[in-house]
């Protein structure tokens, strides 16, 4: 169980997580980013197709 049996953070002496410190955790904010607009526009392309549909 060490370093968990104590409460306390003197047993941690580095990072928890791995890519702490390296380009990685800005890589995959940007490949989140880059999802989330391209779902933003796909998602208002087809919200006016469908609308332009229901006018007609």
């Amino acid at each position: 169980m060490f370093p968990y049996d104590t409460a306390d953070w003197a047993a941690v002496d580095g990072p928890m997580f791995m890519l702490a410190n390296t380009a990685w955790p800005g890589i995959f904010t940007a490949v989140a980013a880059v999802i989330c607009v391209w779902v933003l526009v796909a998602g208002n392309r087809s919200e006016h197709e469908q609308y332009a549909k229901a006018e007609k």
